[in-house]
């Protein structure tokens, strides 16, 4: 009897500990992932030996080496579950990230968009099979006016199940960039970002209880056009509706005067975004996440000093010269709980 009771609580404690194990996604724009061979039709001799930024191989590896070091720091004991990659260029650049470094032991599958991007940049979707299991991948083509724009980075979904045996959709994005100037792009991206908000309308019609995530660089704040009109996304305050879309980065704040991912003139931006569907804000139980489970990542060799007051991320290239950092952006992440 006593055996049978022992057993019992353990198998109760397991439960519990499974019903709240965490589910960490990670997202980061890693400033040109390229390898240093040209691709025929796209615009990357910048990034080889002999182009503009003098991108040797061992400039490369070095550079792979510093993503996964940032990648294990941000899973602490265990690796974030799903890594969302902005600026990769193909898979060739993920594989060498997920087989030739130090993730190298932690078994990471992923999944890479093949996009009409001039440049050759992609998204990229890092996971742990024994945590997130694909059964559905999709991406989405965003329309351009070719006399006045360029072909941005597609979209890219991936549906799967987790731990739990609940329904995670990821969105991976990588929004059109504010080159050119900010008002002139904006309709652009309220148009990424209106064909996204169609899409996932759509998809959690279908999901019996839908739990959404939405990440990546949105090149635009959570005020912007983009996200407020364009995404329909709204600050997290409740009440919370299932199906409505709410923006857990927006006014996060990080250590030692963090304000943002990203640095540009002296002043902090928050470009990279999460943004989940209002069931997993006021799930009691399955998938379910809080605003203060979203972070800035800071860890000291990803920043340095800046001159204008505070830290910047610590950039790969100052201009056309070598500095040697990580990524001119910092990440962020998101637990979850099952």
């Amino acid at each position: 009897m006593k055996h049978t009771l022992l057993l019992f609580l353990l198998f109760i404690s397991l439960s519990l500990t499974a019903q709240n194990s965490r589910f960490r996604i990670m997202e980061y724009n890693v400033e040109n992932l390229f390898d240093t061979i040209h691709a025929p039709g796209k615009q990357d001799v910048d990034f080889t030996p002999q182009g503009k930024y003098r991108w040797t191989s061992s400039l490369y590896h070095a550079k792979l080496g510093k993503l996964a070091r940032a990648i294990v720091a941000v899973g602490g004991a265990l690796p974030p579950d799903v890594i969302v990659l902005c600026e990769v260029e193909n898979d060739s650049v993920v594989r060498d990230l997920c087989r030739h470094t130090s993730l190298c032991r932690l078994g990471y599958e992923y999944i890479v968009t093949h996009s009409a991007d001039r440049r050759g940049i992609n998204v990229a979707v890092l996971y742990q099979p024994m945590t997130f299991r694909p059964f559905e991948t999709d991406t989405l083509r965003i329309a351009y006016h070719p006399a006045t724009e360029k072909p941005t980075r597609d979209v890219l979904r991936v549906s799967g199940r987790v731990a739990s045996g609940d329904t995670l959709d990821i969105m991976a994005v990588h929004w059109p960039s504010r080159a050119g100037g900010q008002e002139k792009t904006e309709p652009y991206r309220i148009r990424t970002a209106q064909r996204i908000r169609a899409a996932t309308d759509s998809l959690m019609l279908h999901r019996l209880r839908p739990a959404l995530v939405i990440t990546g660089d949105c090149n635009d704040e959570f005020h912007n056009r983009s996200l407020s009109e364009g995404l329909r996304a709204l600050l997290p305050q409740p009440p919370f509706a299932d199906t409505s879309l709410y923006i857990l980065s927006a006014n996060l704040k990080g250590p030692e005067g963090i304000r943002g991912t990203y640095k540009f003139r002296g002043e902090w931006n928050q470009l990279d975004q999460f943004v989940v569907n209002g069931a997993l804000l006021q799930a009691s139980e399955g998938l379910r996440t809080t605003p203060s489970n979203c972070q800035i990542v800071h860890f000291p060799f990803l920043t340095e000093p800046d001159p204008s007051g505070g830290l910047k991320p610590r950039y790969t290239y100052l201009g056309s010269h070598y500095h040697g950092g990580t990524s001119d952006h910092l990440p962020l992440l998101l637990d979850l709980y099952e």
